[in-house]
């Protein structure tokens, strides 16, 4: 029997800080792809921290619930009829009202507004794909929203699940002090390697616990990537979104500088692609890196949405994609993995995992690519970070090599820009003159 466990997240104490702080002025807004854990701490938290809470789950609620929501004129009846339908005790400024799923619901959504104004009881809404077009038609979007992303669990929301409370800190102590880990990093490197190949997500997470299996967990991901495929068809029933998503190791592998529409889609499905792309990342299912065409500080200003690179939300289901074509992956597959003897280059995996660490450490992604000297080939900045008035450039290589001709000639180009520059690797921490030789799970302390 499958246990269910609570994991500790860190999004926990940013809702505490919102309760204490906004008391009630604003609805907490918690978006995030499928899967990733927003019903479940929304519920602790909810638990915890009021004396009552009433979950409304807009994804299988009855028509009487919806409707309450078509007229507002009278709040004393609505919250009636809910303490009745839901049975639950709601106190005034002790209680906290979840709209769990509320893009299922758009007219709940709108009354947030009336309801936050109206000061009697908090309200949590969570909500996926919610800021796509069709789940807020003909709605008034409340401006009475505080919102915050929830992600897959980061590396330390991964080892506080297997018991570990300690490796983070001394990592990070490794860290500032800017020194190797010597004969400690083999092991580090095998217990990131873990987190690579089981990811993020509760679920599967969850189930290496019970089975200690990555077959067993393989199977897991397989469910919850099938079901980012149908959410795709149903915001983009051309199927569009489908095969972009589907196609992202393989796109990945080809090392190109940028992701390459044109070989997955056809010239009339390439029209019209910005909706489907923007879709994608509203859902938070993918990442996208998009090109800084003259990189400095405000990389946004100076960005190519129609050049990007793509990259699954977690790396544990990027995983999973990448070996698609079989029916299940083997746990020979996985261990060599975890050994870091699997003969295919798999540089494209550690480039998904670092896009993964800076998104969930609150980081865009931008990258920059320009033409060696008489050449056909390109030089290529992975990922390029805003610090202050400076720019971080961050090369991610798979192996040990310690070369980094990219990084040399970017840093050459823009010097005057750039205080550090980091090579992220899988190899253990080292200096090269100017360049930081990055382990790659030393990357959320960036």
């Amino acid at each position: 029997m499958t246990n269910r466990r609570i994991f500790k997240r860190k999004i926990y104490d940013q809702m505490v800080e919102w309760k204490q702080q906004r008391d009630g002025k604003t609805a907490l807004l918690i978006k995030g792809a499928r899967r990733v854990g927003k019903s479940t701490i929304v519920e602790q938290f909810a638990r915890h921290e009021y004396d009552s809470y009433m979950l409304i789950d807009f994804s299988r609620v009855s028509q009487e619930v919806k409707s309450l929501f078509t007229d507002l004129m009278d709040l004393d009846y609505i919250f009636l009829r809910l303490q009745a339908i839901y049975n639950v005790v709601l106190k005034e400024r002790r209680s906290v009202i979840v709209f769990d799923e509320v893009q299922n619901c758009p007219l709940a959504r709108q009354a947030i507004k009336h309801l936050v104004k109206d000061h009697r009881y908090d309200y949590i809404e969570t909500g996926s794909l919610i800021s796509i077009r069709k789940n807020t038609e003909g709605i008034i979007i409340p401006s009475e929203e505080t919102r915050i992303d929830m992600h897959p669990m980061d590396y330390e929301e991964f080892r506080w699940a297997l018991g570990d409370m300690v490796s983070i800190p001394l990592l990070r102590k490794f860290f500032d002090r800017q020194m190797p880990l010597k004969e400690a990093f083999r092991k580090a490197m095998r217990d990131f390697r873990l987190y690579m190949l089981i990811g993020g997500m509760p679920q599967a997470v969850n189930e290496y616990l019970d089975t200690n299996n990555l077959s067993m967990v393989d199977k897991v991901k397989r469910e919850i990537v099938e079901l980012y495929i149908d959410d795709f068809l149903k915001i983009d029933p051309s199927g569009r979104a489908s095969l972009l998503f589907q196609a992202i190791p393989s796109e990945l592998s080809k090392n190109a500088s940028r992701y390459q529409v044109s070989s997955v889609l056809s010239d009339s499905d390439r029209k019209n692609l910005s909706e489907v792309l923007m879709a994608m990342k509203d859902s938070m299912v993918v990442n996208i890196a998009y090109h800084a065409n003259d990189p400095s500080v405000g990389f946004p200003l100076n960005s190519d949405i129609d050049q990007f690179k793509m990259f699954v939300g977690d790396t544990g289901l990027f995983v999973t994609l990448a070996f698609w074509d079989k029916d299940i992956t083997e746990n020979v597959i996985y261990q060599k993995l975890l050994s870091d003897k699997l003969s295919a280059n798999l540089g494209y995996v550690y480039e998904n995992i670092v896009a993964q660490i800076l998104i969930a450490s609150g980081n865009k992604l931008f990258y920059h690519t320009w033409p060696v000297d008489n050449s056909n080939h390109n030089y290529e900045v992975d990922f390029l970070l805003s610090r202050g008035n400076k720019i971080w450039p961050i090369e991610v290589k798979s192996s040990g090599y310690r070369t980094h001709a990219s990084l040399d000639a970017f840093c050459h180009k823009f010097s005057d820009r750039i205080s550090n520059r980091y090579l992220i690797y899988s190899k253990d921490f080292h200096k090269d003159e100017a360049t930081t030789m990055l382990p790659v799970f030393m990357t959320m302390f960036l």
